[in-house]
């Protein structure tokens, strides 16, 4: 099925919650929207009541099962005679799975006066995260939505298929390619010392497009495992960008957790403002944020839409993330265009996706990657 880029301009749909082994917990709406449990804990309480309704979604989604089972790819972390190298390895590969990812963003202290709280952001959807490759010291992991809707007569929609963020991790990384702001990354190189043990991790977009990138070490505990990065410098999210221009750049850190029926991903950010020369400027530091991410495993949620989809356009990204690497090969600094002729990167790829799923012919591999190359040539400055 079709990619449903629409989506990615406006909220991502939701599932209603189910408690653990299918027990009712609240009655959700998506991605934030109005709930018969609106009580948000950690906030402003002496706010107007009402003031700091989270936003988000406001779709209605069909119900989804957590488990309290421990997954395999747990218990082979838990092994007791393995190497630090593979305890780490074995973290990082236990975030694959299928997962209720709920989204949780809150602005905690405000620096800048006057100053206006800004709403929580709350939201979550289903999806699965795959294995696209594993070679020992580097891992890469797809995230793809899966998402329906409860329409007002109670049916269902059909699956809709998001094609979502990605994530590399490298061990004893040298080479980053850090975001600079102005939607601009440059590449950093690390001493072998400050490698030496350490993981990178890079993120990125849904076009596969740069997002950030940090070095963290895993630490291991009896029942949980966990990776801090370094600060990193980030774009302003969608969720923000969409209703926000007072800040320029996220500065924060990220800590993945491993647990027994999944992981969690918790930020801590500043909204920076910068100068023209890219510099963050005095009392530039607005607010700052916390963010708390859960994926929590589910059962017998229907993937196969993701799946197929993924199956029939994989060769696709592939060149994609090829063609993306050729041009970090290069060593340069490099901006990404928001907007070429009225249209935006993630949409002129995900409508060549489309035509591989269209296509009739074999994948021709040299033609789709000449069209990957003209378009991202027209959306970078060197």
């Amino acid at each position: 099925m079709k990619l449903i880029t629409a989506l990615l301009l406006s909220s991502i749909l939701v599932q209603s919650a189910v408690g653990t082994d299918g027990k009712s917990a609240t009655k959700g709406s998506a991605l934030g929207g109005e709930q018969e449990i609106s009580q948000y804990t950690f906030a402003w309480p002496f706010l107007k009541k009402g003031k700091m309704t989270p936003r988000g979604g406001t779709t209605q989604g069909p119900p989804v099962v957590t488990t309290n089972n421990h997954s395999a790819m747990w218990t082979e972390l838990r092994e007791s005679q393995i190497t630090k190298f593979e305890r780490d390895r074995r973290a990082i590969l236990a975030m694959q799975g299928e997962y209720r990812a709920s989204f949780d963003f809150i602005e905690t202290t405000v620096f800048k006066q006057p100053y206006v709280a800004s709403k929580p952001y709350q939201s979550w959807g289903t999806e699965f995260v795959s294995l696209i490759a594993d070679t020992g010291n580097f891992i890469s992991l797809q995230h793809i939505l899966v998402i329906q809707a409860v329409t007002a007569d109670g049916t269902l929609t059909a699956p809709m298929v998001m094609k979502h963020w990605r994530q590399d991790w490298q061990y004893e990384d040298r080479s980053l390619m850090v975001y600079i702001g102005n939607n601009s990354w440059e590449p950093k190189e690390v001493d072998h010392k400050a490698a030496k043990g350490r993981w990178s991790q890079a993120v990125f977009q849904v076009d596969d497009s740069p997002r950030y990138e940090a070095r963290g070490e895993w630490r291991h505990k009896a029942n949980y495992s966990s990776w801090i990065s370094d600060e990193t410098w980030r774009p302003i999210p969608r969720r923000e960008s969409s209703i926000r221009t007072d800040y320029h750049v996220l500065v924060g850190t990220n800590r993945h957790t491993i647990t027994p029926t999944g992981w969690t991903h918790q930020e801590n950010n500043l909204k920076v403002v910068l100068n023209d020369a890219g510099l963050i400027t005095e009392n530039g530091v607005i607010a700052e944020e916390l963010g708390f991410n859960r994926y929590e495993r589910i059962t017998g949620y229907d993937f196969s839409a993701g799946v197929e989809y993924w199956s029939a356009t994989s060769v696709f990204w592939a060149e994609v993330r090829e063609a993306w690497h050729d041009t970090y090969s290069q060593g340069k600094t490099l901006k990404i265009k928001p907007v070429v002729d009225g249209k935006v990167l993630f949409g002129e790829m995900f409508l060549l996706a489309d035509s591989v799923l269209e296509e009739k012919e074999p994948f021709d591999a040299k033609k789709i990657r000449l069209q990957i190359n003209e378009t991202l040539e027209k959306f970078l400055d060197y």
